[in-house]
């Protein structure tokens, strides 16, 4: 089981909106520097909803050359069409991910069954280890705990990424599913909190920022460490609420940048951080830094 601080790794562009893999690349290696546990490549932070097939592809394989084996590399391979979750979840396995993260079909609006019978589907066709992901702030779809409890019998579905922030969901999954599954907090503000209710990690965009205190902020709330979980988490808290002064990734792309980890690329209809919110961001690194 993955467990730990699971960065939802920005994908750096250049300010044309080209990939830019050197940069990747030396991402890729701060986070394992900075003893991030797992990278997820091209989730919602990597900006998959404005990459090419080729080009998600492509960077998923640049990230796990980059990688090298040193942590696991999750894909994110979740589409509103089933058939195009399938394909994306077969090349992320011909390119060597180590699992896949499939968010619930956004604006379709399928009911649980149909959800149950996507995720069925993704599962029987690529022999990959699977994790679901519910965010139904983004997708407008609440993938249910009774329908993650039908699914976590199937082999390869093996775990969920929970980002209602609804803390009461971290019991009624886990009873449901068992102690083998893996729960992962998507909410930053609360991953201290799930954790230490019994999840097994965060897939965290605060991480990007700040990866040596949510690695050992996470560790310390699996372990039961309250105190200093709580004390390492009052650091990060700014972060936790800043990074969302607009839509995901904007402030996050603006906070790596001003870390000269990338350059100030991004693609519409994203736009970059608007500078009212420049000195809301610094701030809360800084609290992150002291």
């Amino acid at each position: 089981m993955i467990q730990g601080s699971i960065v939802a790794l920005v994908t750096p562009m250049d300010s044309n909106g080209s990939i830019d893999n050197d940069s990747l690349k030396k991402l890729v290696e701060f986070h394992i520097e900075q003893d991030t546990d797992a990278i997820v490549a091209v989730g919602t932070t990597g900006e998959s909803a404005t990459l090419n097939e080729d080009e998600h592809c492509a960077v998923i394989e640049k990230i796990v050359q980059y990688v090298d084996g040193k942590i696991p590399v999750i894909a994110g391979t979740g589409a509103n069409s089933t058939t195009e979750a399938i394909t994306l979840t077969q090349r992320a396995k011909q390119v060597g991910a180590d699992a896949c993260l499939l968010v619930t079909p956004y604006y379709n609006k399928p009911t649980q069954q149909g959800l149950y019978l996507h995720f069925k589907a993704i599962a029987e066709a690529v022999d990959i280890p699977q994790i679901l992901y519910n965010v139904p702030g983004r997708t407008a779809c609440d993938m249910l705990p009774e329908t993650v409890g039908r699914l976590a019998s199937i082999e390869n579905i093996v775990g969920v990424k929970e980002a209602t922030g609804d803390l009461e969901r971290v019991s009624q999954i886990r009873d449901l599913c068992g102690s083998d599954f893996a729960l992962y907090s998507g909410d930053d503000a609360t991953s201290r909190e799930f954790c230490l209710l019994g999840g097994n990690g965060v897939i965290t965009v605060t991480g990007n920022i700040a990866p040596k205190l949510m690695h050992q902020m996470v560790m310390a709330s699996i372990s039961g460490d309250q105190q200093l979980a709580e004390t390492i988490d009052e650091k990060l808290a700014g972060l936790h609420q800043q990074l969302f002064i607009q839509s995901n990734p904007i402030p996050v792309k603006w906070a790596v940048a001003e870390m000269g980890l990338i350059g100030q690329g991004i693609r519409l209809p994203l736009t970059w951080l608007t500078e009212d919110c420049f000195e809301a961001v610094h701030q809360a690194m800084q609290q992150a830094a002291s």
